[in-house]
């Protein structure tokens, strides 16, 4: 029987789905996907049935009033939904009927910046005494230069000369997008109001985003030259060590607030966007006591494919974490090129099996569950403000941000208008409509995965553990809860491996990457082999 309804956390058995919301589904033919689209598709997420994806919480990338010019990442209105996206009632009945759907709605939290169209800073510059000019970063230049050597995540400096005051504000990311000043209390208390009022609106969790960047070295020492970095090849952010631009020790005291807010709430949970390795996620993790909140680990989008150190990360990352921590995994997002373009279609399919047998949250970027790949997009249709700015990484975020492939129809059923990015030339085969009806597709690979683990209390409730089958190219391990046991095998190897297991010998076949298993069968693992870039799910 499903477990449904938990009275724990709904964050400790969510599946969860990331909707870029410009290309997810566009309702009124302007080319850009917006929230009736999303309250148009959610019965595809989840229609309390086994042929619905079947996720149960969506992860919403900014939808706040915005000039765009990165895409909803600039914000000028905290309380206001953006137009091209909607009204304040779509929202609400988004909210609605997602909750009626059983579907939790995580949305988008940017705290580090503004848009420079916001009422805040257009205060905040107006002059040296006015109320709000210490909400954001400012400082004097040094002999007409910027004050330090602190550079943007989008390229060039990371301060623009201001005319009106003379003086230097600091931007970690556009120069339309200035720092809050994360030292003020006056700011700190604002943003307990953003996320106070869209709880009460119903929202479920945020996703904080560039937690890293929020504080910065409050005496604005120069950053470290990086001696490893090359001109041409390495991304230009990387020239230098940011040692005293982001990363400070109170980022951890920052993280503990977020947290008490979201702690008073029943059943709220909060995310973390910060590329870390596991101490330094341990420590963000152990700034919040009440166990409501995770930095997302990234690690496996860039990890070495490799059974041996896949194991050798998931073991260190799950011991690292005490009683009530909650681990994530996550392949993709809307900043990473897609799993398919990154590691073919047949690694694809494992590991879509590992993120949805681990314990902890999985994370899907919407399309990957249909094999979405990237789109190669021409110099002339770039419109990713770091692509243009760094001129180094051809289009930037564009190829993984294409709209989703619905169906074999005009503009792949996304939208009846011009869609603000190219669509994929495969869509014809690459598309929902066509995958409901392949039983062998990417689709129901995913779906029979995600419905398998909301019915199996071992890969909701279950521990980890790691075995050893004496095979370096096979990963396994077993999750286990009271008397059920679940049993996971991954083939990293493009060539047959066999294994002999004998301290578990019958198993039952629950579900396989490959498609001529006979699924319920009893099988031995005394003297079993694997195809290709196969796993399975075994039950004990």
């Amino acid at each position: 029987m499903a477990i449904d309804h938990l009275k724990e956390n709904w964050s400790k058995h969510a599946v969860v789905y990331q909707i870029y919301p410009r290309s997810f589904k566009d309702s009124n033919g302007d080319g850009i996907g917006d929230l009736r689209g999303i309250i148009e598709k959610l019965d595809y997420l989840n229609d309390g049935t086994e042929n619905s994806l079947g996720i149960n919480a969506i992860w919403i990338n900014p939808i706040y009033k915005s000039p765009q010019e990165d895409f909803g990442y600039d914000v000028s209105d905290y309380y206001a939904i953006d137009p091209i996206f909607g009204t304040s009632e779509d929202f609400d009945k988004l909210v609605e009927e997602a909750h009626r759907r059983g579907i939790k709605v995580i949305m988008d939290f940017v705290p580090n910046h503004t848009s420079s169209e916001h009422s805040w800073f257009k205060e905040s510059r107006s002059s040296k005494i006015n109320p709000k000019r210490d909400w954001y970063v400012w400082k004097k230049g040094k002999n007409g230069e910027p004050p330090n050597n602190w550079i943007s995540v989008f390229g060039g400096s990371a301060w623009t000369k201001d005319e009106i005051t003379g003086e230097y504000y600091m931007h970690s990311f556009l120069p339309s997008q200035p720092d809050l000043n994360w030292r003020n209390q006056e700011v700190k208390n604002e943003m307990e109001k953003v996320l106070k009022f869209w709880l009460a609106r119903g929202v479920d969790g945020f996703r904080t985003d560039a937690i890293y960047h929020l504080i910065e070295d409050s005496e604005f020492r120069d950053d470290p030259i990086n001696p490893d970095y090359v001109e041409g090849r390495d991304d230009p952010y990387n020239k230098l060590i940011h040692k005293y631009s982001s990363g400070q020790e109170e980022t951890l005291e920052t993280a503990k607030a977020f947290c008490d807010i979201i702690g008073k709430e029943e059943n709220a949970f909060l995310l973390s966007e910060a590329y870390l390795a596991i101490p330094e996620m341990a420590k963000l993790y152990q700034a919040c006591e009440n166990n409501v909140h995770a930095p997302f680990n990234f690690n496996l989008i860039d990890m070495e494919w490799s059974a041996k150190k896949y194991r050798s990360f998931i073991d260190k990352f799950d011991a690292s974490l005490d009683k009530g921590q909650m681990p994530n995994y996550v392949f993709g997002n809307h900043d990473k090129s897609r799993i398919v373009t990154r590691l073919g279609f047949d690694k694809a399919r494992l590991a879509a099996m590992i993120l949805l047998t681990l314990r902890g949250m999985p994370f899907i970027y919407y399309g990957a569950e249909i094999g979405m790949e990237d789109v190669n997009i021409s110099v002339n249709k770039y419109v990713d403000p770091w692509a243009k700015n760094t001129n180094l990484f051809k289009a930037g975020r564009d190829p993984e941000r294409t709209p989703m492939q619905w169906s074999g129809e005009r503009n792949a059923g996304f939208t009846t208008g011009k869609p603000w990015l190219p669509i994929n030339q495969n869509y014809k085969a690459v598309n929902v409509e066509e995958e409901r009806k392949n039983p062998n597709s990417m689709f129901n690979l995913y779906r029979k995965l995600i419905h398998l683990r909301k019915n199996l209390m071992a890969l909701i409730h279950g521990d980890y553990k790691s075995i050893d089958l004496g095979n370096d190219e096979v990963f396994a391990y077993i999750r286990e809860y009271n008397n059920e046991k679940v049993m996971v095998i991954a083939n990293f190897s493009d060539k047959e491996q066999k294994i002999a297991y004998k301290e578990m010998r019958a198993v039952k076949i629950a579900c396989s990457t490959h498609v001529d298993r006979d699924f319920g069968k009893e099988i031995e693992l005394d003297n079993f082999s694997l195809k290709p870039y196969e796993g399975y799910v075994f039950t004990v």
